[in-house]
């Protein structure tokens, strides 16, 4: 880095793109649309869902994502907050012997 890009950082200004507003959109009605959620996201993104949904989750991470659309990236961040949960105590040794009726 030279001197003159030390004392002029550029500004690390974080926009949405065209496919990131596409995504929140799309994720706000895609039960409007006829047919099931994976084939919407093949015909609307040309993506598997495993893809859209990385894509998805990277995305909700954002802060411009929250700013652009906060109820449904804070609703999306319960979704996933609570899946994990539940993941985890599916998975907790401490969960099996606690819910046994016998231990």
């Amino acid at each position: 880095m030279s001197s003159a890009e030390s004392l002029n950082p550029r500004p690390s200004v974080e926009v949405l793109t065209d496919r990131d507003r596409t995504i929140l959109d799309f994720e706000c009605a895609w039960w409007r649309r006829p047919g099931g959620k994976e084939e919407a996201i093949r015909l609307t993104f040309g993506l598997s869902p495993t893809r859209y949904y990385q894509l998805l989750n990277d995305l909700i991470d954002r802060r411009i994502a929250l700013e652009y659309d906060p109820l449904l990236v804070k609703r999306l961040l319960r979704v996933r907050e609570d899946r994990r949960l539940a993941r985890q105590r599916r998975m907790s040794p401490l969960a099996t012997t606690e819910e046994s009726p016998h231990a």
